[in-house]
């Protein structure tokens, strides 16, 4: 077949005189001269589109429509984009694998090659998200850390090693190498591809983590997705979305001295929010984003979750190659970057009037101000010197109002903590045995520069015997985390240098404090040994306990039993400061309510303060060895100390020998993981994986064709009505498992001990734990549950069962399901704005299905969750206008019907009909939110995994 724009395949040539050939989009732009004006991030879309029209999957009306794009306009039309890779962490990776498996297992029992079952494009998987803050403070935590992790998680390894020999498409990094997006930002993102035809394209992927926008910094179109949208795109599926929106987002100016770019990425996700991005995409350009080094970028692409958008993007130009060379990548890969993006019209960032975007936004840098967010939501930005009047006056606020609630009168109570002269650190009860293989920190010592005497510092024990009291705002973890910040050097050398000063004047950080430093790779920890800072970092309790996400996402471990105890008892409000993306109720730690993000350097003096109740910038930090005040000024960095040492964060050569070792010097503990082999997974008695039910009732034949009926969910019960911003992390936790949930019972009648229950995320290869903990979210707030006598509101995921006579008993939301299930009766959940914000964990839509809820009915959705309760087969509707549960008087004793289009067109009308218990019925129309053509096959065939695999094993 001839391809329907075979003309635009023109020859090229690089500045070094590499040759290649490409679909040139400045000769498509001849045909349609609305291309030269697109956003830099369409165009890469739009080449994908053009290179992959195939008439079929990709039709010469798709290139033509996204060639004809209007900045304003409906949004009907979906794009197929055929992704160039797919990009994994180890929580939602394992899900997919073990999809995958389940797959092939299908495919050998109906009589088919399981080997149809393969990745049509390179998949990386990245282990960054089961390391734990277990041990902390010391200089043996990384090690001490890391082989509990490898005794928790043998089983999830093992089944990874069976993935790498069954595909031959699927790659591991092994744990201990760093954080998925910086791994991909410093080593997976080679620049431009080459197809078997020499034909060169862009790089462009979609990563089952929301963060994977952190790639955009490099000028990369990538964002993410579920696992059950990966998995279709990892098999040959096109990622199908509507034609999006695109916000232009000016720079101008400069940053001042002293603020960094974790204060510029807060301001811009509070900007952004109020904007409502949600599904859209969002541009950088402007004089003030060529000033913004890659790591800065990378950073504000990072957040790009939490402020909404499907991206945000930055153009390639002289920075992005400076980047490429510092991290090591070769002199032909950084030839062809600069090459194919000079050929494609597209390299330097636009100024203004040379795009033609939806809308635009400006900021001049010079007005960002040092800032935190928190303590809810990361949109919630506080100038630094309004910290403290912010935390007392959300103390006394009511919950409703983002508020705690509490008496102000109580706001100075504190808990006196009895501590000896080693304070309680928490640990499991059957400690790993020690390996006989060296230490993990000795696969680098080869290579660690040995540290000048000038940079000795004496390290003190970090406990003694002394009474602490604890309070509120009292700070119980201070976490330097997340590949948001630990991949920019300019924020890190700053902590350090802070940490340093900090140090050389006598202050110290209290022992009760839990201090952590989590790089997102192991570079991180080099440069930080070339500049001597290490030292003084590890001198204030910031040791490197892990090279993954720890406290990020709530891998913080445990507080020492003593800490947990006071706040039980005087019902403390404490807080928790970390350099991460997210401070959701919970997500940190179950006890801790405060979260604040802020930048590394922030991290460390709050850290040194103790509390959020010291105004950092009218309070000393603390008193130095000499008695006197220490004010941040005294010991804050300045930008050219941190230029100083930035040539010791890039290094070519540091870089390549440092991911050289992925294969060939992986780490003894995973060398010492021996996994099964084989075509299909032979499934063990386990429970952390098991063969998903997904595949059980599966056949080749497409289903029947529906009618109305069919599509209609009939006399469904209430099974939750939630507020706004219900976040995955409460439809599907991934932190700690309770011995009292229905997943601690499930796990504690299956032999495993508390101890060994390790955590949600980590168990999302067995469908009956994940069940189970689905609205298990200790912060979750039922309201059908009534409000105590003080206006309180229940936590946890319990509702209300009614038996067939209305009758109503208390119980956990699983238990209830599964009554309903068994019964026949379906169910259905209501909610408020920004339904299923946060991260992209399909376990909330897979548990939800599995729960037998039929529709959820939400004010606004989040993007990726709302596509991926399509994806298992859940209808999502919408409410119209003023509408909400609230104002239809929903309390939960009413049955629903809800009536689509028998067609399902796309974002078409539905009837929601509510009959009460006095046998009145009221109703409103709500939008079906199956937004594309391609969304309703999904849909009709049970979800897009029936459906994929239908394709692949069709004759």
């Amino acid at each position: 077949m001839t391809h329907a724009f075979a003309h635009t395949l023109k020859p090229f040539a690089t500045r070094q005189g590499g040759k290649g050939k490409f679909y040139s989009l400045p000769a498509l732009a001849d045909q349609y001269p609305k291309v030269a004006r697109l956003p830099m991030s369409l165009r890469i879309v739009l080449e994908s589109v053009l290179r992959n029209c195939d008439g079929k999957k990709v039709t010469e009306e798709h290139v033509k429509q996204l060639a004809n794009w209007f900045p304003n306009a409906d949004r009907t039309t979906e794009i197929p984009f055929v992704v160039a890779r797919v990009i994994l962490q180890d929580f939602t990776g394992v899900p997919l694998l073990a999809d995958l498996a389940a797959m092939r297992s299908a495919a050998q029992k109906l009589g088919r090659d399981p080997g149809r079952i393969e990745p049509l494009v390179p998949v990386d998987l990245v282990v960054d998200h089961s390391v734990m803050v277990d041990h902390y403070g010391t200089k043996d935590s990384l090690d001490l850390n890391m082989r509990l992790e490898f005794q928790r998680n043998r089983e999830r390894y093992q089944f990874m090693k069976w993935g790498m020999q069954a595909f031959s498409t699927f790659g591991v990094v092994p744990p201990g190498f760093g954080i998925v997006h910086q791994v991909n930002l410093e080593y997976l993102a080679r620049g431009v591809h080459e197809d078997a035809k020499g034909v060169r394209y862009f790089d462009s992927l979609v990563g089952t983590d929301s963060h994977t926008t952190m790639i955009n910094g490099v000028g990369v179109v990538a964002w993410g997705v579920g696992g059950i949208e990966g998995e279709a795109a990892m098999l040959g599926q096109p990622v199908y979305f509507l034609t999006p929106d695109v916000v232009g987002f000016e720079l101008s100016g400069r940053l001042r001295e002293g603020v960094t770019a974790t204060d510029l990425v807060l301001t811009v996700t509070e900007m952004l929010r109020k904007h409502k991005v949600v599904g859209k995409f969002v541009e950088f350009f402007g004089e003030g984003t060529r000033s913004l080094s890659v790591p800065d970028r990378a950073t504000i692409g990072n957040m790009a979750p939490e402020y909404g958008a499907t991206m945000g993007f930055f153009p390639v130009d002289e920075k992005t190659v400076e980047y490429f060379k510092g991290t090591g990548r070769t002199a032909e890969e950084i030839d062809f970057l600069e090459g194919y993006f000079r050929a494609q019209g597209m390299f330097g960032v636009p100024m203004p009037g040379e795009i033609d975007y939806s809308s635009t936004l400006k900021l001049d840098l010079g007005t960002v101000t040092p800032s935190l967010s928190g303590p809810k939501r990361p949109q919630d930005r506080i100038e630094l010197g309004n910290v403290a009047a912010n935390f007392r006056d959300l103390y006394a606020k009511p919950v409703v109002e983002n508020g705690f609630g509490r008496p102000a009168e109580t706001l100075q109570t504190r808990h006196l903590l009895k501590l000896g002269e080693e304070m309680s650190q928490p640990s499991p009860d059957n400690p790993p045995t020690p390996l006989a293989a060296p230490r993990f920190e000795a696969e680098m010592e080869a290579n660690k520069p040995t540290l000048p005497a000038a940079h000795a510092v004496a390290e003190p024990p970090r406990t003694s015997v002394q009474d602490i009291t604890i309070g509120n705002g009292d700070i119980l973890i201070a976490a330097i985390t997340s590949c948001t910040n630990t991949s920019n050097p300019g924020v890190l050398l700053a902590a350090g240098l802070l940490a340093k000063k900090a140090v050389k004047k006598g202050l110290r950080v209290k022992p009760h404090i839990k201090t952590s430093l989590a790089p997102g790779s192991r570079i991180v920890t080099e440069y930080f040994e070339k500049t001597g800072l290490l030292p003084y970092l590890e001198q204030l309790g910031f040791s490197v306990v892990g090279y993954g996400c720890t406290t990020c996402i709530g891998n913080s471990g445990d507080l020492a039993p003593e800490i947990n105890e006071a706040i039980a008892q005087s019902d403390l409000v404490c807080a928790a400061v970390l350099s991460g993306n997210r401070n959701f109720e919970a997500r940190i730690h179950p006890n801790i309510k405060a979260n604040f993000l802020a930048s590394p350097p922030l991290v460390v003096a709050y850290a040194i303060a103790g509390t959020v109740l010291t105004d950092l910038m009218t309070q000393p930090v603390g008193q130095g060895s000499d008695g006197k005040d220490v004010w941040l000024g005294d010991i804050w960095p300045t930008s050219e100390e941190i230029h100083a040492l930035m040539k010791h964060a890039l290094s070519g050569s540091m870089y390549r020998r440092n991911y050289g070792k992925v294969k060939s010097e992986p780490g003894a503990l995973w060398q010492d993981v021996n996994g099964v082999s084989g075509q299909t997974y032979t499934w063990p008695a386990s429970t952390y994986i098991a063969q998903p039910p997904f595949f059980e009732t599966f056949e080749l034949a497409e289903p029947a064709a529906r009618d109305a009926e069919s599509v209609t969910v009939r006399d469904a019960r209430v099974i939750a009505l939630f507020g706004d911003s219900i976040t995955t992390d409460h439809i599907s936790p991934a932190g700690s498992i309770k011995d009292t949930s229905p997943a601690g019972k499930y796990l504690l009648s299956h032999g495993v001990q508390k101890p060994d229950f390790n955590s949600y995320g980590s168990r999302r290869g067995n469908h009956e734990v994940m069940m189970r903990g689905t609205f298990a979210n200790v912060r979750i707030k039922n309201l059908m549950i009534p409000a105590r006598d003080d206006g309180a509101r229940e936590e946890g995921g319990v509702t209300l069962y009614r038996d067939a006579q209305g009758a109503a008993e208390k119980m956990s939301i699983y238990d209830a399901a599964m009554k309903y299930v068994a019964e026949g009766r379906n169910t259905v959940i209501f909610a408020g704005e920004e339904y299923g914000t946060g991260s992209s964990r399909d376990w909330a839509a897979k548990g939800t299905q599995l729960l037998g809820i039929k529709a959820v009915i939400a004010r606004s959705f989040e993007r990726i969750h709302r596509s991926n309760l399509v994806g298992m087969g859940v209808l999502p509707l919408q409410f119209q206008g003023s509408d909400t549960w609230q104002s239809l008087r929903l309390d939960g004793r009413e049955l629903v019907d809800v009536v689509p289009d028998p067609q399902l067109r796309p974002q078409s009308d539905a009837r929601l009909i509510v009959t009460r218990a006095d046998g009145t019925k009221q109703e409103v129309t709500v939008t079906l939110r199956i937004d594309t053509p391609i969304e309703v096959d999904y849909y009709l065939h049970g979800g897009i995994l029936p459906y994929v695999l239908r394709q692949l094993l069709a004759d």
